[in-house]
């Protein structure tokens, strides 16, 4: 762990040669953490985990959207008429008419014009609008010469999609305005026919070390096991574009997290406070729905050791499917 540099008499060449060392610990310890949640070996692929957001942790401090996308849809708020100098003002007038736990939010899409150059007139405008149906968003365009910038508003049990195995179905509640790249591509997946290849791969219990609610054991070693299980959202055939970093918080029992950039991913059995804030988190599992991920996690595995980490891969593969479910109703229907 890197120390307090003493204020004297140790010469500019200590404090530089102990801020090195502490530079150089830093980065073990983060090699360790990356190491336990890395991808399989066969995926090959580079995970971008440099650059790291400052959000609140808290999810509803959250207002984030995409950029060169104009989301259509009914007009709560005409833009002409209301403006802002932010996105994130525009975000939360929408999020301010989404704040109740009982009936349809009135606003769950905002669009925002930020460029000054290129909107002109526009500039500042912020349209809030209604969707026909929030997981089928009304797509107008997108790409870079769009010059709005759009975002989702999922409200009380709203946005939540399931993923179903034989075991049991996961409900995950999505978070859009912490993490709207990674909620439009989970969408995506509802709109297939099929998520052949979508499986969890690796399963690793609580152990000794978490409780049943994913607090930490005091003085209990931090794995393994790990507390979580691990596996691909990504069908067979489809080309999987890197998700940029997003809103990186805690990671808590229930989280349901990229590793990287995806298109692996986990979902967490425990409070990971170790991890500190290192994996962008687009759902939360429904409490009531843990028992399926501890479910999963007691499989049948074999040791395996990735980078000098010693992991639990499942002997089975798990296979997955991301459907939609009806709207108040804990029952779920096919994506397509």
């Amino acid at each position: 762990m890197p120390r307090r540099l003493n204020d004297g008499g140790r010469g500019r060449f200590t404090a530089t040669a102990l801020l090195f060392i502490g530079l150089i610990s830093c980065l073990l310890v983060y090699a360790v953490f990356f190491n336990i949640l890395r991808p399989r070996p066969r995926d090959h692929h580079t995970l971008d985990s440099a650059v790291r957001l400052t959000d609140s942790r808290d999810h509803g401090g959250c207002c984030r959207g995409v950029a060169n996308l104009e989301l259509w849809g009914p007009a709560v708020k005409w833009g002409t008429d209301f403006k802002f100098d932010s996105p994130g003002e525009c975000c939360k007038a929408c999020k301010a008419m989404c704040s109740g736990d009982d009936g349809p939010c009135l606003c769950d899409t905002w669009v925002f014009c930020g460029n000054r150059e290129a909107c002109g007139s526009k500039f500042g405008e912020c349209w809030l609008k209604k969707q026909k149906d929030v997981l089928v968003p009304d797509r107008q365009e997108g790409g870079q010469k769009v010059m709005w910038t759009s975002g989702l508003i999922f409200g009380h049990g709203q946005g939540i999609v399931g993923f179903e195995t034989e075991h049991g179905v996961l409900h995950v509640k999505l978070h859009p305005e912490c993490a709207p790249h990674s909620v439009y591509y989970i969408l995506s997946l509802l709109t297939m026919r099929h998520c052949a290849g979508c499986q969890f791969h690796r399963a690793e219990n609580r152990g000794q070390y978490w409780d049943s609610e994913g607090n930490h054991v005091t003085n209990a070693p931090y794995g393994p096991p790990y507390a979580m299980i691990q596996g691909i959202l990504q069908p067979e055939g489809n080309i999987f574009t890197p998700i940029p970093t997003e809103h990186c918080p805690t990671i808590s029992r229930g989280s349901v997290a990229w590793v990287g950039s995806g298109p692996e991913f986990f979902i967490s059995l425990a409070n990971h406070y170790e991890w500190k804030q290192s994996y962008t988190v687009f759902g939360s599992v429904l409490p009531e729905d843990m028992d399926v991920a501890e479910r999963i996690a007691g499989l049948p595995t074999i040791a395996d050791v990735w980078s000098s980490v010693n992991v639990s891969v499942l002997e089975k593969p798990v296979s997955l499917t991301v459907r939609r479910m009806k709207s108040g109703q804990e029952q779920s229907e096919p994506g397509s």
